[in-house]
C-alpha cells in the first residue's frame, strides 16, 4: 500500500492509459480524482465504486483555464491537499506537416501542452509542503523517435520533456520531485484509432506490425505503464526527478529489426 492515504489527480483517467495508472493508484491505496472530457467518465468512476474503490471525477475539458481553476478550488475545500498529479490527457491524429492544417495543429497543442500547462499551474498551489510528486505522460516519440503523421504530436511530448525538467529544478527546493514517462506503444484505444487511421482496412495487421518491431514482440499494458506510474509517485522513487523514462519493451534499442545474428 506504498500510495496510501495520498490523494491523487490523475487527467484523461476515464479511459486507457489513464484509467491504467488510475487502477493501479487505487490498488496502492490512494484516493484518486479523475479529470477528462470523455463522458466515459461516469462509467468508469460508477465501475470503480462498485469494486470499492475511493474514487471521484470531474467532466472537464483541460482547455478550459477557467474550469480548471474552479475543479482545482472545489478539490481543495473537499479534500484540502493533493499529493499526486498524473498529466496523462493527450491527443494523436495522424497528418503529414504539409496537410496539416492549424485547427488540426493547436488541437493537439492546446491538449499536450496548453493543458498540462493549465491543470499543473490549478493543482501545484495544492501540493505544497505535501512531498509530491508530478508525473508527466511524454512519449518516446518526439524526444527520441517518429512516424509519419506524427509531426504535431510528437511536437508536443518533447516539450513536455522540457517543461518536466524546468519545473523540477523549480520545485525541487518545495520537495516536489517532477518526472516524465516515455511510453513505447501501449495497447489503448488511442493506439487502435491510429491503427485505422492508417489502415482502415485491417488495422489488426498494424498493430501486429508494431509488435514486430518490438524485440518483446508485443505491445505494453495501461496497468504496466501504471505501476511505473505508481513507482514515480511513492517514496521509492525519493531520489529521482527531473527524468524521463522509457517504457517501451525495448522498441528503441535495435538500430534495425533485420541485421543481426
Amino acid at each position: 500500500m506504498k500510495l496510501n492515504g495520498k490523494i491523487a489527480v490523475v487527467t484523461g483517467g476515464a479511459m486507457g492509459n489513464g484509467l491504467g495508472i488510475v487502477k493501479v493508484f487505487l490498488k496502492y491505496g490512494a484516493k484518486v480524482i479523475i479529470l477528462d472530457y470523455s463522458e466515459e467518465i461516469e462509467k468508469t468512476i460508477n465501475n470503480l465504486k462498485n469494486e470499492g474503490y475511493n474514487v471521484d471525477g470531474y467532466l472537464v475539458d483541460i482547455r478550459n483555464k477557467d474550469k480548471v481553476n474552479s475543479i482545482a478550488n472545489e478539490i481543495k475545500e473537499k479534500y484540502g491537499h493533493v499529493d499526486i498529479l498524473v498529466n496523462n490527457a493527450g491527443v494523436c491524429k495522424l497528418e503529414t506537416f504539409e496537410k496539416m492544417d492549424d485547427e488540426l495543429r493547436d488541437f493537439h497543442f492546446d491538449i499536450n501542452i496548453k493543458g498540462t500547462w493549465n491543470v499543473t499551474k490549478a493543482i501545484l498551489p495544492l501540493m505544497k509542503n505535501t512531498k509530491g510528486s508530478i508525473v508527466n505522460l511524454s512519449s518516446v516519440t518526439g524526444p527520441m523517435v517518429a512516424d509519419s503523421g506524427e509531426v504535431a504530436y510528437a511536437t508536443t511530448k518533447a516539450a513536455l520533456i522540457g517543461f518536466t525538467k524546468s519545473l523540477a529544478i523549480e520545485l525541487v527546493n518545495d520537495n516536489i520531485r517532477v518526472n516524465a514517462i516515455m511510453p513505447g506503444y501501449i495497447m489503448t484505444p488511442m493506439v487502435e484509432k491510429m491503427a485505422i487511421e492508417t489502415n482502415a482496412e485491417n488495422p489488426d495487421s498494424v498493430v501486429n506490425g508494431i509488435a514486430l518491431g518490438i524485440p518483446m514482440k508485443r505491445l505494453g499494458t495501461i496497468e504496466e505503464l501504471g505501476e511505473l506510474t505508481a513507482f514515480l509517485s511513492s517514496s521509492e522513487s525519493s531520489y529521482i526527478t527531473g527524468q524521463g523514462i522509457v517504457i517501451d519493451g525495448g522498441s528503441t534499442l535495435p538500430e534495425t529489426i533485420t541485421m543481426g545474428v
